[in-house]
């Protein structure tokens, strides 16, 4: 397992997958998991991404292989985003490709506005818009459209409204198993297996920190720094994702001046695992052109 030292001397692990196609050699991509603070094996290769180009994919503190972070503040995203940064100097990357799904998408913008000149492009998939200060329930009117398709929905409307309230952090792996349909487009063998590897991929520590420390100045100056992005922006959205919705999408990509809005039908919250194929040639042909 390959690790690089960030700047702050912690030793961070890393993962390469996949590979340049023969006979090309393409600028890697960095990709960074949500959750926030889910092991980045829930990733997998992206449904495929991996045969077109190099995937770099980090755990971030406290997740998969590396180790907790000394001080609670190291979980914020901002301080993640820096980690990018020492990533990239370890290997040896004058620009690369980011890629970010979920609450990671905050860490992808915070690393973008902070070095812009870095990035040959930015892709965000099934982004939240919290960074932005909006919070669409259009994630609620998805999940509600969906009351015919099973007996997995009521109980999983019980399991969100238990969420709310829970604590118990086994309770709540309990809880996420139940909710799990409503983050899927189908439920059938591919999402009952990706689903099920969820509740030991997660991390209450990490996860409770993610979003500290950040004052509304900061938030505020981050979005200003955006809007001179000039690396192009995909943002990918499902319009079955009951989790954070399609409006949430739609004001991340409002954020850049540079940036294209894609959204995939029949797709959850989880486009690898729901529509690969869609998934895999809308970014290839992103980054390839």
């Amino acid at each position: 397992m390959p690790y690089f030292s960030s700047y702050d001397g912690a030793e961070l692990s890393y993962h390469v997958l996949g590979g340049d196609p023969p006979g090309r050699r393409r600028t890697p991509v960095v990709c960074l998991a949500g959750g926030p603070a889910r092991d980045a094996a829930y990733l997998g290769d992206l449904g495929g991404l991996g045969a077109y180009r190099r995937l770099v994919v980090p755990d971030a503190r406290g997740t998969g292989d590396s180790p907790p972070a000394a001080d609670p503040g190291e979980y914020a995203f901002p301080r993640l985003a820096e980690d990018v940064e020492a990533l990239r100097a370890h290997l040896g990357l004058e620009s690369f490709a980011l890629l970010a799904h979920d609450a990671a998408a905050a860490t992808a913008q915070t690393y973008a506005a902070a070095h812009p000149d870095r990035l040959t492009h930015l892709v965000l998939l099934n982004p939240g818009s919290r960074l932005q200060g909006r919070l669409p329930d259009d994630a609620r009117e998805i999940f509600n459209s969906r009351a015919e398709e099973g007996e997995w929905w009521a109980q999983a409307r019980t399991a969100v409204r238990l969420l709310e309230q829970e604590t118990d952090f086994e309770r709540i792996r309990t809880l996420l198993r139940q909710a799990a349909p409503m983050a899927y487009a189908r439920w059938e063998a591919p999402q009952r297996a990706h689903a099920a590897a969820e509740g030991d991929q997660l991390n209450p520590v990490p996860r409770a920190g993610f979003w500290q420390g950040v004052d509304e100045a900061s938030r505020l100056t981050v979005l200003d720094a955006l809007r001179r992005v000039e690396a192009p922006v995909l943002v990918v959205t499902g319009d079955l994702d009951a989790v954070t919705g399609m409006r949430a999408g739609e004001a991340v990509a409002q954020s850049f001046a540079d940036s294209r809005l894609r959204t995939l039908k029949d797709t959850g919250h989880y486009p690898w695992v729901d529509s690969p194929g869609s998934l895999t040639r809308l970014v290839r042909d992103f980054l390839n052109g």
